[in-house]
């Protein structure tokens, strides 16, 4: 039983990861289209960069110590890209170079997103596998 609570909570810190994700592109989406200027478009993603980094790590370390070696090895090269660019002092959408990066910044988001939602997918999988073992020992 407390498995099935271990893939619970990392599905919740994957949705959770995936609605930051979302949030960006949406902010994204709203500058291309000039709804918002890029001041409040850089603004508005600088403010969850680092809650997304800091999701994804509890997330790698949350397989770490609950004994999923396999789903954290899946999560270690987004949270490498990530430690990566955090180092390299490039985490940050820069105000003035927004427009000219913008298909970049979209791209990287929407590789980000289809990485997430196939862990999201392993997760619903081992969850519900989880939960039929659990029920054939009732």
């Amino acid at each position: 039983m407390g498995d099935l609570f271990v893939w619970l909570i990392s599905f919740f810190i994957i949705i959770s990861t995936i609605v930051i994700i979302i949030f960006q592109l949406m902010a994204l989406a709203d500058l291309e289209f000039d709804y918002i200027n890029p001041y409040d478009s850089s603004s508005r993603i600088n403010k969850v960069i680092l809650p997304e980094y800091i999701t994804e790590g509890v997330l790698c370390l949350f397989f770490l110590v609950t004994g999923h070696w396999c789903m954290s090895l899946l999560c270690v090269p987004y949270l490498y890209y990530n430690v990566r660019l955090y180092t390299r002092k490039q985490h940050l959408v820069d105000v003035t170079e927004i427009f000219n990066m913008l298909s970049w910044e979209k791209k990287q988001r929407l590789f980000k997103l289809g990485y997430l939602i196939a862990l999201l997918f392993l997760s619903i999988f081992w969850m519900i596998l989880t939960a039929l073992e659990d029920g054939d020992y009732d």
